[in-house]
């Protein structure tokens, strides 16, 4: 596959419907955030297209324009694509994983609100924050990868924090944001969770959001008990599930994938 520069992507909305929840914002994620790539099987009238941002991926179109070697761009990653698929994606990769996942969307409004512990204050998170998200600790990255970091995440606008002194304890954001709905994710480090911190994140981020105009939706795994217990505190209910699957190693090595000039 060849990489495409956003410019150059032919209309989108087609491939990617912006009026769902979930997975569907992540095409105009990487649009109005700049991170993120577009992978075609071709520059002119492309019949394949995969969107890719922090790990995950939609892949749209006909199968039959890609062979196994075209897809190694795509290799360990979570990749959401209609059930055609399946046949080429199990050739391209040494393994596929299927993942049960859920989708929420806010409807209500938590029953109470907790009050933030003495000496921790919950407010939105600013540019003069990314040293402190950064600081999170190993296995936290993930909560920035989709605004290409923690620089990217703190000048963001989208996320709120709960922190002590200069310690970010919690974080909440739009992960991947769309025109109607923003997909939301939360981070507690390890040593503050239970104490709903991140309960008290996401309400003030969904306040955010709704101010907006669009509407928080929640993405997680069917396995994740702790995740779907505090969207259902923060007032969100399942709308609709679904199936990605996570990649292996590329089984087939051909071209890593060209990117067309700007």
């Amino acid at each position: 596959m060849i990489e495409l520069p956003p410019h150059q992507l032919p209309a989108h909305s087609r491939w990617f419907p912006a009026a769902a929840p979930g997975p569907a914002a992540l095409a105009e994620h990487v649009l109005t955030a700049g991170t993120g790539r577009f992978w075609a099987d071709r520059a002119v009238q492309p019949r394949a297209i995969a969107v890719d941002c922090a790990a995950h991926v939609l892949l749209r179109g006909d199968p039959g324009a890609l062979t196994p070697a075209d897809l190694a761009p795509l290799a360990s990653r979570y990749i959401e694509a209609p059930t055609r698929f399946l046949p080429v994606l199990g050739a391209a990769f040494d393994r596929i994983m299927p993942w049960e996942r859920m989708i929420y969307v806010r409807q209500e409004e938590p029953t109470s609100l907790p009050r933030a512990p003495k000496g921790v204050t919950v407010r939105p998170i600013t540019a003069a924050d990314s040293g402190a998200l950064g600081a999170l600790g190993p296995g936290s990255s993930w909560i920035s990868d989709s605004w290409g970091g923690p620089a990217g995440l703190a000048a963001s606008g989208y996320a709120w924090g709960a922190f002590r002194k200069d310690e970010a304890l919690a974080v909440a954001c739009t992960y991947f944001l769309g025109s109607a709905y923003e997909d939301v994710a939360v981070l507690t480090a390890p040593d503050h969770r239970r104490r709903q911190l991140a309960l008290t994140c996401v309400t003030k981020l969904c306040t955010d959001i709704a101010a907006r105009g669009h509407t928080p939706s929640w993405s997680c795994s069917r396995h994740n008990r702790a995740s779907r217990l505090l969207a259902w505190s923060a007032g969100f209910r399942l709308v609709r599930e679904y199936i990605h699957h996570a990649t292996g190693v590329a089984a087939v090595h051909g071209m890593p994938g060209t990117r067309i000039p700007a």
